[in-house]
């Protein structure tokens, strides 16, 4: 009888710590899964919140300089987000093509493109400069937020 309950307990040791480590992987995986889900729904919650409108006339001769080759448009921000007024912020492609060389300079006080702000884009096309007489296309991506602009130059 002595021997059963060994073997008994022998057993029922070994189930805890199976128990024990399932638990703690389990507990692991819950907080990792936990934490994506909060990340993941604050991501959301930015986008939504951001709405960004390119403001520009598109018939006006102030977007593109054929002089220096430069496209200027104004983008407001109508979103509730307070954005960063940086070009790494702002993604910006011109006739499809992503464009690297684009300064963006904000209207009014403070270095964050606050709601209805508007941000100032200049993008250097001296090294492929566009073709005149013909349309145009400039998409503007913030925070998963698109906007295109169409002009003629």
């Amino acid at each position: 009888m002595a021997s059963v309950s060994v073997s008994h307990m022998i057993l029922f040791i070994a189930s805890m710590l199976v128990a024990a480590s399932v638990a703690g992987v389990f507990t692991d995986t819950v907080g990792q899964l936990s934490n994506a889900i909060d990340d993941q729904g604050l991501q959301v919650s930015q986008d939504v919140r951001t709405d960004v409108e390119i403001i520009s006339d598109s018939g006006s001769s102030n977007v593109y300089d054929d002089t220096t080759d430069n496209v200027t448009l104004h983008v407001k921000n109508t979103g509730s987000e307070t954005l960063p007024a940086d070009p790494g912020a702002v993604n910006v492609f011109v006739n499809g093509q992503f464009e690297t060389d684009v300064t963006v300079s904000l209207y009014g006080e403070g270095p964050s493109w606050r709601p209805g702000s508007v941000l100032k884009l200049v993008i250097d096309r001296s090294d492929d400069p566009l073709a005149v007489n013909e349309d145009h296309r400039v998409k503007v991506v913030v925070n998963g937020d698109e906007e295109v602009f169409e002009f003629r130059t």
